[in-house]
């Protein structure tokens, strides 16, 4: 049962990534829409760093990993080099955990 769903959800992924391509020139998609569903994809990723940096478990993470993703923000927008914002990110996290702060 669990390899079916695996393969169904694989041909599934496939196919959407398919569809893409060749129904590229037969479908017109407005403009307005297009707009859209960038803004819902930006809303989508902001909605899941939200809900991996602010919960564990059933909980609230404490302030040190929020904290950490606030680094890693700051860095990203600075654009800085993706490894440096990982690192500054998980030390920033490590040193308030490192100071009691949970």
């Amino acid at each position: 049962m669990t390899l079916l769903a695996i393969a169904l959800l694989a041909a599934g992924t496939y196919a959407f990534r398919v569809a893409g391509p060749v129904l590229r020139h037969r479908l017109r998609i407005p403009e307005r829409l297009q707009r859209l569903l960038t803004a819902a994809a930006a809303v989508l990723l902001v909605a899941l760093v939200a809900t991996a940096a602010l919960t564990e478990g059933h909980g609230f993470a404490g302030p040190a990993r929020p904290a950490g993703v606030l680094v890693a923000g700051v860095l990203a927008l600075r654009r800085a080099p993706f490894p440096l914002v990982v690192i500054a990110a998980a030390v920033t996290t490590a040193v308030l955990r490192l100071c009691g702060v949970p």
